[in-house]
């Protein structure tokens, strides 16, 4: 087996989308090794919390993470010129930062850059998702403790 370049950009896009940090294939004749080591730009571990939250180790190269994207919603005229926040990696999604917490955010509440809007689990870390953008939340996409994938939109905000 041997894999043209055009599988292995794929292959190195899926890993880093994937958030795993190593992928080695092997095979007789041939062996590749794709290392990550990125971690999402949206994880905060100096910010206090009222909950103890394991913190997490900053990137150690400079990858430039997506920002939160200004692309809108593919939903009615209506909804055009609002800005979609997206999940930042694979875990559970949150909204408060325990079962008897107050939620994080919630439908109307106004929003600024460093504002934490939920917290996404990916194996035993608990990552504090902060807005990029200010503006007033219009609805929220996703259900407490449920699944997110990368780049799954979150929250539809208004900027205006």
């Amino acid at each position: 087996m041997s894999m043209d370049i055009k599988q292995i950009q794929d292959l190195i896009k899926f890993v880093s989308k994937s958030g795993v940090n190593e992928v080695a294939i092997e095979e007789k004749d041939f062996k590749i090794t794709i290392k990550t080591n990125q971690e999402p730009t949206y994880v905060t571990a100096a910010v206090p919390s009222p909950v103890a939250l394991p913190a997490v180790a900053p990137a150690t190269a400079a990858i430039p993470a997506p920002a939160a994207p200004a692309t809108p919603a593919p939903a009615a005229e209506s909804d055009a010129h609002l800005i979609t926040i997206k999940s930042p990696m694979i875990g559970t999604f949150y909204r408060a930062s325990g079962p008897e917490k107050p939620l994080f955010v919630n439908v109307g509440d106004e929003i600024a850059p460093g504002k934490v809007l939920c917290i996404v689990e990916a194996m035993k870390l608990f990552n504090e998702i902060e807005s990029e953008v200010s503006g007033k939340i219009v609805k929220i996409l996703v259900n407490d403790a449920q699944p997110v994938e990368f780049d799954q939109p979150l929250f539809l905000v208004d900027p205006s």
